[in-house]
């Protein structure tokens, strides 16, 4: 039987993830993608749930890099995704993992206005902060590596149409840090090809940092809806900078 020398188990295998598993598996990876559920629709998808302490499984790819895309603030993850990330490690190191990726967010940093890169403190001021911040500790100590992602952008998720008439509790002048699902996927691909080089967190933000007023009127325009409103005009800018992971030969190709 051919073993395909190129292996994946993407961990949440949602709007992100599954993109993840159908791309390497159009690659000729081999791939396990994970849901809470034992029903698939696709070869690739596996069972993966921690419920009470028990974790059910149905996972069982030998020496492939782990991506875990399971989104902090899912519904699903709000309760254990402490104790769901730690069984995943554990099976990973079980299964001879590669290398294991962790698919945080740039909510890790401070909110205050400035300007963040990967070296730069973090408060942890915030229950969400503690969050994900614990999550990144954990996989670090695993030598894992953290990916921090912007707002994510793409495929059914167009800015225009999700803050259309709404009121954004922020200012108008505060600059956006967005970033594509195509991107991310390409710099997942750049740290696996890279894993025993570079650093071990990595911002994926794209280099282009419109104002929300500016950024959200056109994505309205070009979707017919109607401009959200502000709490504030004040002058503020909390930018995340990603041109760090250029050094691994990626770079950002998609607008946002």
């Amino acid at each position: 039987m051919e073993t395909k020398a190129n292996k994946l188990v993407v961990l949440g295998a949602g709007w992100l993830g599954h993109t993840l598993c159908v791309q390497a598996e159009q690659a000729g990876w081999s791939v396990q993608g994970t849901h809470r559920s034992d029903e698939h629709s696709d070869d690739f998808q596996r069972q993966f749930v921690l419920t009470n302490g028990e974790l059910k499984h149905q996972v069982d790819l030998r020496d492939a890099y782990w991506v875990c895309a399971i989104p902090p603030r899912s519904r699903h993850s709000e309760s254990n995704y402490s104790e769901t990330l730690t069984a995943a490690l554990n099976l990973a190191k079980q299964l001879n993992s590669k290398g294991f990726i962790l698919c945080s967010s740039t909510g890790v940093y401070d909110q205050e206005p400035g300007i963040y890169t990967e070296s730069s403190d973090i408060s942890c001021t915030n229950e969400r902060q503690i969050k994900l911040f614990d999550a990144e500790e954990q996989v670090l100590e695993q030598d894992g590596k953290v990916l921090r992602l912007a707002g994510l952008v793409g495929p059914n998720r167009e800015p225009g149409r999700f803050v259309a008439g709404k009121e954004l509790n922020t200012s108008s002048q505060q600059v956006v840090n967005m970033v594509h699902q195509q991107d991310v996927i390409n710099a997942i691909f750049a740290v696996m090809n890279n894993f025993n080089a570079g650093q071990n967190i990595y911002n994926v933000v794209n280099p282009s940092h419109p104002t929300k007023a500016n950024y959200y009127a056109q994505k309205c325009e070009e979707h017919g809806g109607e401009m959200p409103t502000f709490t504030s005009d004040d002058s503020a800018e909390r930018k995340v900078l990603g041109s760090a992971i250029e050094a691994l030969g990626f770079s950002y190709q998609h607008t946002i």
